[in-house]
Parts: C-alpha cells; sequence; structure tokens
C-alpha cells in the first residue's frame, strides 16, 4: 500500500458519493506520487448506492471523473464487508502480477435514506424469507447473540452489559482524537445504561450509527512500491470466509466460525500468531460484536473480552489496542467504506502517523484488520511495517 485518503465521517453529507470518493482518491493517488493515469484497475465497496440516492455504477463514473480512463471498475457488495472484499481483491491481483497498480476505494450514504429505510435496507443482508418478517433487524440479531454469550460463558447479563459499556466508552475516548469520525463526544457508562434500548439488551450507546464518508487505497507491486514511496505497508496475509444465514449457524453460536477461518487463513499465510499482533481494527458495529470478534481473532479466551476491556488490556500501551480510531462505534460506520476505512487506519499506524494524533502504537510492525458482513461474510487481513 502506498497511498491513503479518507474522508470525515458524519451525518447527511451534501456530497454525492461519487464526489466523496473523488476527493480521497485524489489524496490516496497524491499520497502514492503517481497520477490517475497510473491506475490500471480500480474496485469500489458499495453497498446501497441505489437507494441512498438512486445511484449504481459508482466504480465508473469514479473512474472516470478522476481521470482513469476506460480502466476496469468493479463494485463490490458483501454488506459491511463491502470495502475490505474490494481491498482483498486488489491485493490478489497485484500479487498475481496482474496489475502493477489499482485504486480500491470503498464509500456510502447511509443517512441520505433516514432510518427507517435505512434500518430495513441493512436487513436485506440477512435472511429475508423467514429472518427479517420475524424481527430479525441487526439489532435484534446481536440483541440475541448477547442473551447467548450471557448464557454460553455463563456470565450475569448485568455484568456483561457492564462489560459492552466499556467497549464504548474506550471507543468515544479515542474517537476524539480521529479528526475524521463521527461522534466525539465522551459518555459515561451512565450514559451507555440508560440509553434508549433498541433491541433488549442492546441499547442505544451499545450501537454504532449510520454514516456517510468515504475511504481510498493505492495498492501497488512491492517493486513498483520501493520506487515510488519510502514507507510502503505490506499485506502479509489475507483470508475470507462466510456463513449461511444466522439461524444455520445455531450449534456454533455466538462464535462465528467464518471469522475464526478467516483469521486462521490470515496468521497461515503471515507466518504470524494472534501474539505478533501489535494493533487490531475489529468491526464493533455493536459492543457484543467487539467481545466475540476479539475472543474469535485469538486475543482473548472465550468469555473473557469483556473484563480485558474493563482492565483496559485493549487500550494503547495495553495488551492489545483495538479500535484506536473509534471503531465503527464511534469513527461511524458508512457500510461500503468501513472496511476501506480500516485498512486505512492500520497502515497509517504502522508508518507512525498517528502521534500527532495522540494515539500512536510504539513500533507497531503489525496490525489485524476484521470485518464482518451481514450473518457472516468475514474478511481479515494483516499488515506489516517495511
Amino acid at each position: 500500500m502506498i497511498g491513503t485518503g479518507h474522508s470525515k465521517f458524519c451525518y447527511n453529507s451534501p456530497k454525492t458519493s461519487v464526489e466523496l470518493l473523488a476527493e480521497v482518491a485524489m489524496d490516496a493517488i497524491n499520497e502514492a506520487h503517481i497520477t490517475p493515469g497510473d491506475i490500471q484497475a480500480v474496485n469500489v465497496g458499495n453497498v446501497l448506492g441505489d437507494f441512498e440516492e438512486g445511484q449504481g455504477m459508482v466504480q465508473s463514473f469514479l473512474a472516470n471523473d478522476i481521470g482513469c480512463f476506460n480502466v476496469p471498475a468493479s463494485r463490490f457488495e458483501g454488506a459491511c464487508a463491502s470495502g475490505s472484499m474490494a481491498v482483498r481483491d486488489a491485493v490478489m491481483w497485484v500479487a498475481s502480477g496482474y496489475y502493477d497498480i489499482m485504486l480500491v476505494g470503498g464509500v456510502e450514504k447511509c443517512t441520505a435514506m433516514g432510518t427507517g429505510l435505512a434500518t430495513r435496507t441493512f436487513a436485506m443482508f440477512g435472511d429475508a424469507r423467514y429472518e427479517f418478517p420475524a424481527g430479525f433487524t441487526f439489532p435484534a440479531v446481536f440483541a440475541l447473540l448477547t442473551h447467548l454469550y450471557a448464557s454460553k460463558y455463563k456470565i450475569p447479563l448485568a455484568t456483561l452489559k457492564e462489560q459492552m459499556a466499556a467497549v464504548s466508552i474506550q471507543s468515544h475516548e479515542y474517537a476524539m482524537k480521529n479528526p475524521n469520525a463521527q461522534i466525539q463526544k465522551l459518555i459515561s457508562k451512565e450514559d451507555v445504561l440508560n440509553s434508549f434500548m433498541v433491541s433488549t439488551p442492546i441499547q442505544l450507546n451499545d450501537s454504532c450509527p449510520f454514516s456517510d464518508g468515504a475511504a481510498a487505497l493505492v495498492i501497488a507491486s512491492e517493486e513498483t512500491a520501493k520506487k515510488l514511496v519510502k514507507k510502503p505497508v505490506y499485506f502479509t496475509g489475507i483470508g475470507q470466509s462466510s456463513s449461511g444465514k444466522l439461524s444455520s449457524q445455531y450449534k456454533y453460536l455466538p462464535r462465528i466460525r467464518a471469522r475464526e477461518l478467516a483469521v486462521q487463513q490470515s496468521y497461515g499465510m503471515a507466518g504470524l500468531t494472534p501474539r505478533d499482533m501489535d494493533l487490531c481494527e475489529l468491526h464493533d458495529c455493536f459492543s457484543i460484536a467487539a467481545l466475540i470478534a476479539a475472543e474469535g481473532l485469538g486475543f482473548f479466551e472465550f468469555g473473557t473480552a469483556g473484563r480485558a476491556w474493563e482492565k483496559g488490556e485493549t487500550r494503547l500501551g495495553g495488551r492489545i489496542p483495538i479500535n484506536l480510531s473509534g471503531g465503527l462505534k464511534a469513527k461511524g460506520h458508512p457500510i461500503g467504506a468501513s472496511g476501506v476505512s480500516m485498512v486505512y487506519e492500520v497502515a497509517r499506524q504502522l508508518r507512525g502517523d498517528m502521534v500527532e494524533q495522540g494515539r500512536q502504537v510504539e513500533g507497531a510492525k503489525h496490525g489485524l484488520v476484521d470485518t464482518l458482513g451481514g450473518d457472516g461474510v468475514i474478511i481479515s487481513m494483516i499488515l506489516s511495517a517495511a
């Protein structure tokens, strides 16, 4: 990776998806010391452009508008993992030698739909025939997982709720240091536990917001990267796995088997282990999701991640810093852009770019990205410093 770009995640952006993408794409291109004419192919993660602004085909319009004329341009949809799918695909194309330089972007204008339509369209990424009619929107899915987690690991629900609150509190603290974060406001345990009940026991401050925003990366072959920039960041491990609808996963829940398989692919390819990771950006669409993810990635024993958050083991200087960007919870969640944003965050940590923001992991060499899409499309990527 040789170039990065990132918009501020926000509510009700006045810009179109193509405009948001074009700005961050040019930032990434300029940082990579190349021109749009050097880009050989474009990948874009975008999920609901059709519903949000009546706009499909964002990928080809982006390519044309920034001067990448007539190159192959592809749109990726894997629910919340769409951006990560676009990145993974580009890594494989470049690693194969077919392309030397690719542009990857992700964009969404979720807030344009309003809460009602956004909730309904997000639910399309669960099972539409049996689960949605029974009330299975994603807050309900993670409410169910919260109950299953408490039962499986014999944690009183009140105790688990306090542990989940620690996840949200930490995310908001680090979002205060991230100028691109959507929610820059400290919250307390009382703020979480007294917030609006969304789907018992998931409350408003357990939940990430809908967001507008975009992020972009330039990915190049190793030989090309060394000629262009002083500090390229390397993709050393990639993995992807998937699951069926949530009800088909009942024997394994609240663990998500696809996540564990995907991250094993990444660790195996990179020749690394969870202990080698210096930081992680993981998928915390709801606070319980952060606990489930951290355990599935191998950072904590099952049923113990909540205590780790309470002890500060996931903070800067802790055992494994997690979501120092503010995570989806406070940085925001423009679904097609979120995976690209996660990679952006880890890459800049590995380059040492976060010192001025006060959230730099000192001496970071390896970072993990984990993205969950819908009921179980999982992308895992390990990035390493030069």
